[in-house]
């Protein structure tokens, strides 16, 4: 039976989705600006577009109250606010808006309210999560590690680089401290530490670094003494931002130029838009190794490596980051509306994959997308 899908946000992964959604539901998707929703509207004319601004509590509320799920891709500043704001509503909610609050601090808020709602639930943080919490109830682990970055196909000096999002999202990555879990103690390094060389199958050397990627399963799984997510870029990458970010282009505090105050953070931003600028239809990958060692039910001290190696699709012209990131949303929001998950308050991705029938429905949603998760194991000697 087709339900009535509303999505926030219309960028490349939002319009993604809501074109995925369209195949067996009935979709309206919504953003501040008309340009975008034309733009997708011309991509697939099942879609209902409405301009909407998250910003107006009042007019967001009214909205999503006439569909039966929501699915929250706003940009992060706003995710936290509008997340709350879904929630009020009594509407349930999908979300990947990735904002740098704690969404386990809306949990009561979401059991007060009756609300189910998946957050995070992207490529990483979101299908890592999801092979943690499953192998998490039937292993002992005592180490997960998940490598993950998103790539052009051709690499262009001097960075290499190229964002599927806005440069100062990806920004925000390279200055906010990174969290990981060492022998059960949690550490803050400065992102853009530890650079590491890794071999990849079809990719070749990628540079591996900090960044503050493991989120919620810090809380969640706090009895995993060794957790680390490392983000992949092609070599000397990092090299470059850190000089920018070591000459203070990445600060927030205006500076006067020429009379004018500006933010070095902004100028940068500006500056980097062309060059990182991903687009339309320009071919890249997202490359993830996800590791996880422990104890199996035999008492073997084994690891387990999922790896995932996905490529621009020319049948749809949809981006790598845009499918790996948003079709793992939509198979949340679809095994929500098949009745495989209703338990109410927040749930990030590792408390819905732990149980085994959503867990095999995600891989085999992404599997007929042609993204696949491709496992190995091997037993300690």
């Amino acid at each position: 039976m087709k339900k009535l899908i509303i999505v926030l946000g219309a960028g490349m992964v939002g319009s993604a989705m809501a074109i995925d959604m369209a195949k067996n539901h009935t979709v309206t998707l919504t953003d501040l600006s008309q340009d975008v929703l034309n733009k997708v509207k011309k991509k697939c004319g099942d879609l209902t577009i409405q301009q909407l601004d998250a910003t107006n509590i009042k007019e967001l509320q009214a909205t999503i109250t006439k569909h039966d799920l929501v699915i929250n891709a706003v940009p992060g500043f706003l995710g936290f606010e509008t997340l709350k704001s879904i929630i009020e509503a009594g509407m349930n909610v999908i979300d990947i808006a990735f904002f740098p609050e704690n969404s386990l601090e809306l949990d009561a808020l979401a059991k007060e309210h009756n609300v189910t709602a998946i957050v995070d639930c992207g490529v990483a943080p979101g299908m890592d999560n999801v092979i943690l919490g499953y192998y998490n109830e039937i292993m002992k682990l005592t180490d997960f590690e998940c490598l993950v970055g998103g790539l052009p196909k051709i690499k262009k000096w001097p960075f290499c680089y190229k964002a599927p999002f806005s440069p100062i999202d990806v920004i925000e990555e390279y200055t906010r401290p990174a969290r990981y879990v060492e022998n059960g103690n949690e550490i803050v390094r400065e992102p853009l530490t530890d650079c590491e060389y890794i071999e990849f199958d079809k990719v070749g050397t990628l540079e591996s670094f900090n960044s503050d990627g493991l989120r919620s399963i810090i809380y969640t799984m706090p009895h995993i003494p060794n957790m680390k997510e490392k983000t992949l870029r092609y070599p000397g990458h990092v090299e470059y931002v850190r000089v920018l970010k070591e000459s203070g282009f990445f600060g927030t505090e205006k500076i006067e130029v020429n009379g004018n105050m500006v933010s070095p953070l902004d100028f940068t931003s500006k500056i980097l838009f062309n060059e990182w600028k991903l687009g339309e239809t320009e071919e890249e990958i997202t490359v993830m190794r996800i590791t996880l060692k422990g104890e199996n039910s035999k008492g073997q001290t084994e690891e387990v490596v999922y790896s995932m190696h996905d490529e621009f699709s020319k049948d749809t012209n949809t981006s790598s980051m845009a499918r790996t990131t948003g079709y793992t949303a939509t198979a949340a929001a679809n095994l929500f509306l098949d009745g495989l998950f209703e338990e109410k308050g927040i749930f990030p991705p590792e408390l819905v994959g732990k149980h085994k029938v959503c867990f095999d429905y995600f891989l085999k949603y992404l599997e007929e997308r042609n993204i696949h998760y491709v496992k190995s194991s091997r037993i300690a000697e």
